[in-house]
Parts: structure tokens; C-alpha cells; sequence
């Protein structure tokens, strides 16, 4: 009669193990589960993080430099003037400019040309008077050229400046020049403060 508690106290001990070992199988079985989870949940969570900074960076890049030509065109000078401080020489007004001087030496070699093809077609007359006065014209047309070619220079220069970098900058203090005097003025290589210095000091000391 002894030996039946004791093999009911086994068989109790059998089934509490098999029990244990059914437990622990089944947080085993859960456990990659939840690991697969997390590991997703985390993906998800950079995947958020990279899409918003991208969508950041994008955001400002598109507010701080506009498109240099969004409609095929470039822009007009009333856009240029209306844009921000933090936009200056940046792409759009980079082209406006090179646009501008382009089209000055392009006339400025044309008016070259013309000068050279008037020359070569005067006729001399007889007359003292008229020939005077034909004389000062032709004196008066290579003078104006003879400015339009210390010019046609400084827009080649200025030309070269933008494709390197440089162009709205003042030599000598490294400031804006600005755009307003860019406008005016396409090949100032000063800002307006250092042109009244060095005008200013050319006026007492002479060249």
C-alpha cells in the first residue's frame, strides 16, 4: 500500500517537469518573435528619422538658393533686387549677371567692328572744312572706342571673375558689393564705400 503515494508522487513530478519544459519552449518559441519585433519597430523608427532630415535638408536648400531657371528663363532684375540678403550670388543671380555682361561685350565688339569698317570707308574731300570736321568725328569715334576697349576688358574680367567664384565680392575688403551697384555698374570690382576711399585718396595723393 506504501508503493502507490510514491509512484503517484512521481508521476506528479513527471507531469510538474514536463509542464516546466512546455513553459520554456514556449517563451523560447516567443522570444525570436519578440526580437523580430523590436528589430522591425527599430528599423521603422531610422527609417522615419533619415526620411525627416532628408525632408529638412531639401526644405532649406529650396528656401536659401532658388532655382537659377525654374521656367526655362532667366530672372528679371525686379526678382533680383527682391531677393534675400542670405541669397546673394547665389546661381540665379550668378546667371543674371554673366547674362548682362555677355550681351555688353557682345556690343561692345559690334560697335568695335562698325568703328573699324567706318574708318576703312571714308572718303577724302576736298574741302579744308569739311575735312576738319570729318577729322574730329573720326578723332571723337576712336576716343569713345578707345573707352568701350578698357570696358570690353573689364567685362571679360568680370566674366572670368563669376566663373571663378569671385564675382560680387570687393577686392579690397572682401564685402558685398552689392546688388543694387552690381545693376548699375556690372563690372565694379569695389563696393561703393571702398570707390569713395580710393577716389577720395587719388584726389590727394594723385594716380
Amino acid at each position: 500500500m506504501q508503493a502507490a503515494p510514491a509512484l503517484l508522487a512521481d508521476e506528479a513530478g513527471v507531469q510538474k517537469t514536463a509542464e516546466n519544459a512546455t513553459v520554456k519552449v514556449g517563451e523560447q518559441a516567443r522570444a525570436p518573435q519578440a526580437a523580430g519585433s523590436a528589430t522591425a519597430e527599430l528599423a521603422d523608427k531610422m527609417k522615419t528619422s533619415v526620411v525627416s532630415k532628408v525632408s529638412e535638408v531639401m526644405t532649406k536648400t529650396t528656401k536659401s538658393t532658388p532655382a537659377v531657371n525654374t521656367e526655362g528663363r532667366l530672372v528679371s532684375e525686379d526678382e533680383i533686387r527682391a531677393m534675400n540678403e542670405k541669397d546673394y550670388m547665389n546661381p540665379a543671380q550668378l546667371a543674371f549677371f554673366k547674362a548682362r555682361l555677355q550681351q555688353l561685350e557682345k556690343d561692345l565688339l559690334k560697335n568695335a567692328g562698325e568703328t573699324t569698317e567706318h574708318l576703312r570707308e571714308t572718303v577724302l574731300v576736298p574741302d579744308p572744312a569739311d575735312r576738319a570736321t570729318i577729322e574730329e568725328e573720326h578723332a571723337l569715334e576712336l576716343r569713345t572706342r578707345d573707352r568701350e576697349r578698357k570696358l570690353l576688358k573689364k567685362v571679360q574680367q568680370s566674366i572670368a571673375a563669376i566663373d571663378g567664384g569671385d564675382y560680387g565680392w570687393c577686392e579690397e575688403t572682401g564685402e558685398p558689393i552689392g546688388i543694387p551697384r552690381l545693376i548699375a555698374r556690372p563690372t565694379a570690382t569695389l563696393s561703393l564705400e571702398a570707390q569713395q576711399r580710393r577716389e577720395l585718396k587719388q584726389k590727394l595723393y594723385g594716380d
